[in-house]
């Protein structure tokens, strides 16, 4: 590449990124949440703004890349077991939701003078919700895992299995001579997708697992990164081949690792690139919408966003309403998913090929799709503001019965083992993390479900649970290490207790300057104990043991007060009792543990 071209590159890439360093902060300030400032960024940059960049279609094909990243993601978060107790929800619900609005919507379409197949046309890309708006905003509220979020997910996943039917049905409506090539036979074509995702299963239940540990066994986590990017981008390919979406191969690859031990590190390592590419996906969206199409047509561009996407916000109410879903989450449902979606690109651009609809009709229903996605927030917005209140909704929440706190454990070896056996004896909710997958391989037989991963990452921290655990006990045989996790979990969840093993007194030092909680050296305890029976051998008593047992442990306390930073920590060292640490520092008798 020449040096111009180098240039030429570069200056696009700043470009976006400060757009979207700009116009997200911004917007974000303002209430409107990330999606519209990235819609406006493009809009600004883009062939019909300041003409900056000129070929929003590649972007946002890049940038889809981030929505099929996304749905990787939840689909880790869904066990196959929990995918099968929603299929109710994904084939009931969603053809529900699709069936009626797909008629209402063709209807909206006659009534503007539309030949109904033209009007069913649009409707059908319209009916098609944006994944990548939806999942943001989810995200963004933190519902992705909530009964009502996991409702609406469960329609994007069915309006996503709809890309080939309906493109099918485009195909059918499509003039007779419009189609120069021979197409595939049906059969052929579903028996291709078939192959594709039994493929996918297979690959994903037998191989996927012993190749991230054998990964992991490398110990290089670059290669990690790269497996994870393979995994994802190999299932969305091969589910390109076999006809069907990208994002549902990142979907089925994402639940068959659901329950593997690398589960937290693969969410870790995809979310930057999942975040940057979805940003990538807006800025190219807001870059299409051509604004001299609008200016030509805007009473016809504007009146259309506002009936489709009334229509199909009063019918998401409705479908919502009566499958028993409560007034406050059937109107979030319709105002979050009453938009176009990206999909509508694909259907129009098809149609168009295959003459079913002109350009200018083409163009039109590109506009109002894009339109509505930038509308979305800002009507989200507005509710948010001037709405009253909805009562909270106790849907799907269990009533508080005898509720544990939640433990996360990091490190399992011998010390976290035994650590953890005092909280499952009371029936605590227990999550484990480790970075061996030694120890993870190796207590598998005894019941024991440990997640792979770095618990220094806040993003292995986040995909663990630790921002709702109630303590969080290192257990880590690695000083470094354990010091580590301590100052970024201090950092990430600093209302967490945390619970940590020291390797010796100068390591217990580091942690206490971390604010660990609570510090147990890791022969701290069991040298008392031989002390204590040792004087039981001299003839003491048991109270007498006891007793002795118990001054040596407050003269430590007070001698590790007095040492930590100065006394700087002395206060919380005596006051909490329990930080376990030895004599202050003494060349000639000073304890190396």
């Amino acid at each position: 590449m020449t040096t111009e071209g180098n240039a030429g590159l570069l200056l696009g890439v700043i470009t976006l990124l400060g757009a979207a360093v700009v116009a997200v902060p911004l917007l974000r300030s303002i209430g409107f949440g990330s999606v519209l400032g990235y819609l406006v960024a493009g809009m600004i940059i883009g062939p019909f703004g300041l003409q900056l960049i000129n070929d929003p279609g590649t972007i946002i094909d890049v940038g889809e890349l981030g929505v099929v990243m996304f749905l990787f993601v939840i689909g880790l978060e869904l066990k196959p077991s929990h995918l099968w107790a929603l299929r109710g929800q994904i084939f009931g619900l969603g053809s529900l939701q699709v069936v009626i609005c797909a008629f209402l919507l063709t209807f909206v379409g006659m009534a503007f003078g539309f030949p109904w197949q033209v009007s069913f046309v649009c409707a059908a890309g319209f009916v098609l919700t944006s994944t990548a708006i939806v999942m943001q905003v989810l995200a963004e509220r933190g519902d992705t895992t909530e009964p009502r979020g996991q409702r609406i997910v469960s329609i994007l996943l069915f309006e996503d299995l709809l890309i080939v039917p309906l493109l099918a049905v485009v195909a059918f409506l499509a003039p007779t001579g419009s189609i120069h090539e021979p197409t595939s036979p049906l059969w052929l074509r579903i028996g291709t997708a078939a192959l594709s995702l039994g493929a996918l299963v297979v690959i994903g239940l037998w191989l996927l697992n012993p190749m991230f540990r054998v990964l992991a066994q490398a110990k290089a986590r670059e290669v990690m990164t790269a497996a994870a990017l393979l995994v994802v981008l190999g299932a969305a390919l091969l589910m390109e081949i076999g006809g069907l979406s990208m994002a549902m191969g990142a979907f089925v690859a994402g639940v068959l690792l659901s329950e593997s031990t690398f589960r937290h590190q693969l969410e870790a390592d995809i979310e930057p690139f999942r975040g940057l590419l979805l940003g990538l996906f807006f800025l190219g969206v807001g870059m299409a919408l051509d604004l001299h199409v609008v200016a030509a047509n805007w009473m016809l561009i504007s009146s259309g966003v506002l009936a489709l996407m009334a229509a199909k916000a009063l019918c998401i109410y409705g479908v919502a309403r009566l499958a028993k879903s409560p007034h406050g989450d059937a109107l979030d449902r319709a105002m979050l998913m009453a938009q176009g979606g990206e999909f509508a690109f694909v259907l129009f651009a098809e149609a168009l090929k295959l003459r079913v609809v002109s350009a200018e009709i083409a163009a039109n229903m590109t506009a109002i799709v894009v339109l509505s996605m930038a509308l979305t927030p800002v009507t989200l917005w507005l509710y948010k503001r001037f709405a009253r209140a909805p009562a909270v909704s106790m849907d799907g929440v269990e009533t508080a019965q005898n509720l544990q706190s939640h433990v996360l454990i990091i490190g399992f070896g011998r010390v976290g083992q035994i650590a953890c056996q005092a909280p499952l004896a009371q029936g605590a909710k227990i999550s484990i993390i480790d970075i061996s997958p030694e120890v993870i391989h190796a207590v598998e037989p005894y019941g024991f479900k440990v997640y792979y991963g770095d618990g220094a990452r806040s993003e292995i921290l986040h995909a663990a649970g630790a921002h709702q655990a109630r303590s969080i006990v290192v257990c880590v045989n690695d000083r470094k290490a354990a010091t580590r996790i301590v100052e970024s979990t201090r950092h990430y969840c600093p209302q967490v207790k945390l619970l940590v093993r020291a390797f010796d007194r100068e390591h217990a030092l580091e942690l206490v300057e971390h604010d660990a909680d609570y510090i147990v050296r890791e022969t701290f305890e069991s040298a008392l104990l031989l002390g204590r029976q040792a004087v039981l051998t001299l003839g003491a008593s048991a109270l007498e043991a006891e007793a002795l047992t118990e001054e040596v442990r407050k003269r430590d306390a007070e001698r590790f007060a007095l040492e930590t930073s100065g006394g700087l920590f002395a206060g919380r060292a005596l006051v909490l009792g329990n930080i376990e640490h030895i004599d202050p520092p003494n060349h000639e008798t000073q304890d190396p543990q």
